[in-house]
């Protein structure tokens, strides 16, 4: 019977190995050291007794490049003097953080289908809304061209109260029906001729017996 020893994974920011333990705990170590990422940059943070009395500047924090093979030369510089288990569990951190850096950016570059949640409750009552909205533009239509049609026929008589938009809308349509009529009608007899012409001498005879009672008066 074998027995396995309990190990109890903690999600402190600067815990080097992630694991609660006496050697891995960043607080119960005044000398300590872990590798961090943000925003796709690691930096190598260093912890020591002689900054213990202020908080505020407790942990140094030293960028590390690119490139992999400096990045562990950097590692190995600062770390010189420090405990091989922190150096080498610093080395580990990095190498997973670059790996797992490696696959976002292959992942950016694949075209990925992004599952998105639908709304159902929403689609629902905004589809209730533009029935009703619809409903009741048709309503609004089929009112207003009924009113129309009665004020056409004479249905109010002469007086009757009408919006000015529509009452607008109205006059603009006869006037076009108006312009737009042709009518095709016989030439003009000889009678229709002789009758305007006698109505031409009696309006000439009436003028010329005006200015006579003008001149008479003065």
């Amino acid at each position: 019977k074998q027995w396995y020893q309990r190990r109890v994974a903690i999600t402190a920011g600067h815990n080097v190995t992630g694991l609660c333990n006496r050697q891995s705990c960043p607080l119960a170590n005044s000398k300590y050291a872990t590798v961090r990422e943000d925003k796709g940059v690691c930096y190598l943070y260093m912890k020591v007794i002689e900054r213990a009395h202020s908080p505020k500047e407790m942990w140094e924090k030293i960028k590390l490049p690119r490139n992999y093979e400096k990045a562990l030369e950097l590692i190995d510089k600062h770390l010189i003097y420090w405990p091989q288990f922190t150096v080498h569990k610093c080395k580990q951190r990095y190498t997973k953080i670059v790996q797992y850096l490696i696959r976002m950016r292959k992942l950016r570059k694949k075209n990925v289908k992004k599952l998105v949640s639908r709304d159902l409750k929403m689609e629902k009552r905004e589809s209730r809304r533009e029935a009703k909205a619809l409903s009741a533009a048709q309503l609004d239509q089929s009112i207003e061209k009924e009113l129309l049609e009665r004020l056409k026929k004479g249905t109010y008589g002469d007086i009757y109260n009408i919006h000015k938009d529509v009452f607008e809308k109205l006059v603009d349509e006869e006037e076009e029906e108006e312009e737009g009529e042709s009518e095709y009608v016989e030439d003009f007899d000889e009678s229709d001729l002789e009758d305007i012409e006698d109505y031409e001498m009696e309006m000439e005879m009436e003028t010329a017996g005006a200015k006579k009672r003008v001149k008479i008066t003065e």
